[in-house]
């Protein structure tokens, strides 16, 4: 191998106070997309099994007569 194939590591600098706000923002903002999609999703979930469970029942009181 050559020299020149080996890369050193550059470490990583600590964040100033502002860069680590934004970042912190930035994640805080990832977290509450996902969140409200899987809100969104739940809250979906819950109205098609209430519809389901609507449909069965009407089908139930129908068969009854």
């Amino acid at each position: 191998m050559r020299i020149h194939e080996f890369t050193t590591i550059k470490p990583i600098k600590p964040l100033t106070p502002p860069q680590a706000r934004i970042n912190a923002l930035k994640q805080q903002q990832t977290k509450a997309k996902t969140a409200l999609s899987a809100e969104r999703e739940r809250q979906q979930q819950a109205k098609a099994t209430e519809r389901v469970q609507k449909a069965q029942q009407a089908l139930t009181k129908a068969r009854l007569p």
